[in-house]
């Protein structure tokens, strides 16, 4: 079967799990593990902040992040089509006890501009406007992404605002590898990062979240609070620092197979609409006579697998596990269906 399922679904590869084998750990609790140290060293330098923490999913660094920079009755603001709050189950009100305030964006990015209108005043009755959440690149946006003039953008305003910014980043790379930006300068426009390193780079587990110190200090006592203070995590950690090392170089590759895919679909007669292709995720609308259901049961047969992002709505994900020759074979049976449901 091609997988395109997501770019969670990869394996690790044998040098991988070689370095993972052979990993040098201790107890992270205690800070301990020299592997997550070291990893949590070399992305925090990377994007010019003082420090990190490794945890076990982007989903858990994006609400360690929320709970840091808020308190109760704040209020998050972020696009509709944002992760943290399509994905995460309410987790910004089960974990923060926070209101949220949605912004319709463009394919799940915002502009500046937007901002002005969502602050809430200071009454007694509406919770108190705190912190802005971008997703870069946007999955539901069909991995969209924001420049790092954008960013700025937004940067400046939300300081204007006296907001706080945060990004889920959990395919950051993936964008850095279309647009060439420096991690540093992407950096110094927010107050916390989130980044995952078990999409298209590969590894099997981890995340990372990166902030000032005095914010890391916080959100370690938040991680302990919610099951993530781990052991020998190293093994783990290792995974994501080969990752790191050997991985980023190729995202470029994923990037331009899903656009490839994007090209053959704008021709396929099922497809109603293709959001505009910028990463590794692609997202279709099927025409109007078409189900999800009934197309992905129609591609497994063919040996291909995707995932349903609406009734009518489907999505490809590309990674390393995905070849060039699987990528050939994925267009041969998209127009095998699209011939089949022409006629």
């Amino acid at each position: 079967m091609i997988n395109l399922i997501s770019d969670t679904v990869t394996k690790p590869t044998a040098e991988m799990i070689n370095v993972m084998m052979t990993a040098e750990v201790g107890d992270d609790v205690f800070k301990a593990d020299p592997s997550i140290n070291k990893l949590e060293l070399t992305l925090s330098q990377m994007f010019g902040k003082s420090s990190g923490l490794f945890c076990p999913s982007g989903t858990m660094t994006n609400q360690i992040a929320i709970k840091t920079h808020t308190n109760p009755m704040d209020e998050l603001i972020c696009d509709k089509l944002s992760h943290v709050y399509k994905y995460e189950n309410g987790g910004y009100a089960y974990n923060s006890g926070i209101g949220l305030k949605l912004i319709e964006g463009t394919n799940g990015k915002i502009k500046p501009d937007q901002l002005n209108n969502v602050i809430n005043p200071d009454y007694d009755w509406l919770p108190t406007s705190k912190l802005v959440c971008i997703e870069n690149s946007c999955n539901a946006g069909g991995g969209s992404y924001y420049t790092l003039e954008e960013t700025k953008a937004i940067s400046d305003k939300t300081k204007e605002l006296g907001l706080l910014l945060h990004l889920d980043g959990a395919r950051l790379f993936n964008v850095l590898a279309e647009t060439g930006d420096s991690p540093l300068e992407v950096g110094k426009c927010f107050d916390s990062i989130s980044i995952c390193f078990s999409k298209g780079l590969g590894a099997p587990v981890g995340s990372i979240l990166l902030g000032d110190e005095a914010f890391i200090k916080k959100a370690r006592k938040i991680r302990k609070a919610m099951g993530g203070g781990m052991r020998q995590a190293g093994y783990l950690a290792s995974a994501c620092q080969y990752a790191i090392e050997n991985n980023v170089s190729r995202l470029k590759i994923d990037n331009e197979r899903a656009k490839d895919l994007g090209d053959t679909l704008e021709d396929c007669s099922f497809v109603k609409k293709v959001i505009p292709v910028h990463t590794n995720i692609l997202i279709f609308d099927l025409r109007e006579d078409l189900y999800a259901e009934e197309f992905l049961k129609r591609l497994e047969e063919k040996g291909v697998l995707a995932s349903a992002f609406g009734p009518q709505k489907i999505r490809f994900v590309t990674h390393l596990d995905v070849s060039e020759e699987n990528i050939e074979t994925v267009k041969s049976v998209l127009k095998e269906l699209s011939y089949d449901f022409h006629n």
